[in-house]
C-alpha cells in the first residue's frame, strides 16, 4: 500500500457538512441495531453489475469512501481487479476489516498521481464539501486511460420530505432552517467531470421509490443509515415532536397513497469518466466530416437565408 499512498497535510473548505457528526450518527446507528444498507447494497451491486461489463483489467482499484464494506468485496470478487484498498474519513463502524484500508479525507486524497487505475464511491461523495475539489484529485491520480465510476444521490432525492418539512417549519415556527442535504444535478455532475479532466463523461439516474407506512417509518430508517441531519448551518434548537407530527401529517396529506402508505424518493446519480489517453475516441473537428448531412437525409441543401422556391422541396 506504501506504493500508492503519499503524505496528507491538507484539508477541504467545510462548507455545508459537519462531517465529525456523519460518522457520529453512523457509529449511533450501529450501536442502536441493525444499520439500514438496503439502498448502499442495491447501489454497490449495481456498479459492480457495471464494472462487469468494461472490457479491461484494472491491477489496483480504490473504493473510495463507500460507508460500508459491499463495494469492496463486490470490487474483490471481480476477476479484472487485481488489488482493491478501502479510503474511509476514519473507523467505520459499517464495514468489516478485511482487506486493506486507510484514513482518508474524501476532499484530500493520499494518493500518489497515475497511481491507480479505478476509482469507484457508493453514496460517499455527495457529503463531500469540495466535489469539484476531489473530483480534480481522483483525475490527477488515474493511470492514463484509468476509470472513475460512483454513485451519488440526485437533486430529487427525499423531495416529498423536504416539501413536508418545509410546511410544517413555516406553519409552526414561521420560518425556515437548513433539515435536508442539497444534493448534486444530473446537468452539474456532467460538467463537473469535464472540469476535473477526465474523458468521456457518462452521467445518467435510476430512482428507487421505497413505500413506507407513515414518516416516522421513514424517519427510521434515515436514522439507521447514520444520515439524519449534518449541516453546518442545521438549526441548534431541537426539533418538537409537534413539528414531526405536523409534517408526517402533511407528507401523508400530500403524498399519501390510497393504501395509506407514502412514497419517500431516492435518485441515485451515476458517473463515469476516463483519465485520458491517446488510445481513445475523439470527436472529429468541425468541418471534417466527409458527407453532407443532407445527402444523407436524402433531402437538398440551402444556403444561409436562401428560400426554397416553387417546386423546391
Amino acid at each position: 500500500m506504501a506504493g500508492y499512498l503519499k503524505g496528507m497535510n491538507a484539508s477541504g473548505p467545510v462548507t455545508l457538512f459537519d462531517r465529525a457528526l456523519l460518522r457520529a450518527h453512523r457509529h449511533r446507528a450501529v450501536k442502536a441495531g441493525e444499520p439500514a444498507t438496503f439502498l448502499l447494497d442495491r447501489v454497490t451491486e449495481e456498479l459492480a453489475d457495471r464494472l462487469g461489463l468494461i472490457l479491461r483489467d484494472f491491477d489496483m482499484a480504490v473504493d473510495l469512501g463507500t460507508p460500508t464494506d459491499a463495494l469492496a468485496r463486490h470490487l474483490r470478487q471481480l476477476p479484472k481487479v487485481r488489488d482493491v484498498i478501502r479510503l474511509s474519513d476514519g473507523p467505520e463502524p459499517f464495514c468489516s476489516t478485511d482487506g486493506l484500508t486507510a484514513v482518508a479525507d474524501e476532499e484530500a486524497l493520499p494518493l500518489k498521481p497515475q497511481s491507480v487505475s479505478l476509482i469507484a464511491s457508493a453514496l460517499a461523495l455527495q457529503t463531500v464539501n469540495d466535489l469539484p475539489g476531489t473530483l480534480i484529485q481522483i483525475a490527477r491520480a488515474l493511470k492514463p486511460d484509468g476509470l472513475f465510476v460512483a454513485a451519488l444521490l440526485g437533486g430529487r432525492t427525499l423531495y416529498e420530505l423536504r416539501d413536508a418539512l418545509m410546511a410544517a417549519e413555516a406553519e409552526i415556527d414561521g420560518g425556515l432552517s437548513p433539515r435536508v442535504a442539497p444534493f448534486t444535478d444530473v446537468r452539474e455532475a456532467g460538467s463537473l467531470l469535464q472540469r476535473a479532466g477526465l474523458a468521456l463523461p457518462v452521467t445518467d439516474l435510476d430512482t428507487l421509490t421505497v413505500r413506507y407506512d407513515n414518516a416516522f417509518a421513514l424517519f427510521r430508517d434515515l436514522r439507521a443509515m447514520g444520515a439524519t441531519n449534518m449541516l453546518i448551518e442545521r438549526t441548534r434548537k431541537p426539533a418538537t415532536r409537534g413539528l414531526f407530527m405536523r409534517t408526517a401529517e402533511i407528507y401523508q396529506e400530500r403524498y399519501g397513497a390510497g393504501d395509506g402508505r407514502i412514497p419517500a424518493t431516492f435518485e441515485i446519480l451515476y458517473l463515469s469518466g476516463w483519465a485520458p489517453h491517446e488510445s481513445q475516441q475523439k470527436p472529429l473537428r468541425p468541418g471534417s466530416a466527409k458527407a453532407r448531412l443532407a445527402e444523407a437525409l436524402g433531402t437538398n441543401e440551402f444556403a444561409a437565408g436562401e428560400k426554397a422556391g416553387p417546386g423546391k422541396p
